[in-house]
């Protein structure tokens, strides 16, 4: 069974858990805790046995699906959702005919055999769909994108797939590990700025993107299986139309984040960031200064920097090093 840390993912914080936490512990306190951009969601999962009331957002799709998933506290039944994993691993693959995401994405991202289980399996998701309660199919698609993610011939993301000869079948789907949730998770796919402005809460943790690098695109793939709306694809990555386009991605990075420091109704703000500021890759450089998040962060309250030694995330063509992620903990003046 999946955990909900088993992603690749970029910009996961799963390797800075135990830092984040020590600082939550160190200087802050409060019932309830707002994960911003919560990106895989691994932040609000350690987060849950200090909070009981958790926020957590992120305008992707497939993101939302994935909290759901995890989080929401709906009851469901497992031995259905048992009978429908037993009923996609068990069902006559070699009979299955071409689909949408086999005739695109096969022989590319997945190998043709499996993108055509995939394709089967959204379908056969969305025509069953009556039989199930919101938490069970949040459980049985969030199980897909995970199986799926888990094999891709990519390197960690979707902005390419790796040109090789042949891809090898290597589908297999599994279930996430459901578990009933303690607490109360408030569960948002909205833009950040916005949501700030409309909740409250006690801690308040920013993980922002970092670079040019808009995460709707990196992750296309999964936001097309959860929607499955079948757009148009285009170009080699086979990219449907923009969506979803985040500004903490362009020059005007810097003036939202002040913006959404600002709106925040919260006690304490954490925020990360690192320093890749001389990437080879442009696409990989930084869009907020150090310099700016000091200020930003300290015209908002008395501020704290801890830094931590961190690989650097590396697809083939950025070199960087003495890569570092910071942490930033700001006591919010009333």
């Amino acid at each position: 069974m999946y955990k909900i840390s088993n992603r690749r993912y970029t910009g996961s914080k799963y390797k800075l858990l135990d830092e984040i936490e020590s600082c939550i512990e160190k200087y802050c306190t409060g019932d309830s805790f707002f994960d911003v951009f919560a990106g895989t969601g691994v932040v609000s999962d350690r987060m849950r046995k200090f909070f009981p009331h958790i926020i957590i957002n992120d305008f992707l799709f497939s993101n939302e699906v994935i909290y759901r998933a995890f989080f929401e506290n709906e009851p469901f039944d497992n031995e259905k959702i048992l009978a429908y994993k037993t009923r996609y691993q068990s069902f006559a693959k070699e009979t299955l005919s071409e689909n949408y995401f086999s005739e695109n994405f096969g022989d590319k991202y997945f190998s043709r055999h499996d993108a055509k289980v995939i394709g089967f399996i959204r379908d056969d998701l969305s025509h069953n769909a009556d039989n199930f309660t919101p938490k069970e199919f949040n459980i049985l698609l969030a199980s897909l994108i995970f199986s799926m993610d888990k094999i891709a011939n990519t390197v960690g993301h979707y902005d390419a797939y790796r040109k090789i000869k042949k891809i090898e079948d290597r589908f297999e789907y599994d279930l996430i590990d459901a578990q009933p949730s303690a607490g109360t998770f408030d569960i948002y796919r909205e833009d950040a700025n916005q949501l700030a402005k409309k909740v409250k809460a006690d801690v308040a943790f920013v993980d922002p993107p970092y670079n040019s690098r808009q995460y709707s695109r990196f992750y296309h793939i999964l936001e097309n299986i959860t929607k499955w709306d079948c757009p148009p694809l285009t170009g080699t990555a086979l990219k449907p139309p923009p969506e979803n386009m985040s500004e903490y991605c362009r020059s005007s990075a810097p003036i939202v984040f002040e913006e959404l420091i600002y709106a925040l109704n919260v006690k304490f703000i954490i925020v990360t960031y690192n320093n890749t500021y001389h990437s080879k890759s442009n696409s990989s450089k930084n869009k907020i200064s150090l310099e700016q998040i000091d200020h930003i962060l300290n015209n908002r309250g008395s501020t704290i920097r801890i830094e931590k030694d961190h690989p650097f995330f590396n697809a083939g063509k950025t070199d960087f090093e003495n890569h570092k992620e910071y942490i930033f903990v700001t006591e919010v003046k009333n």
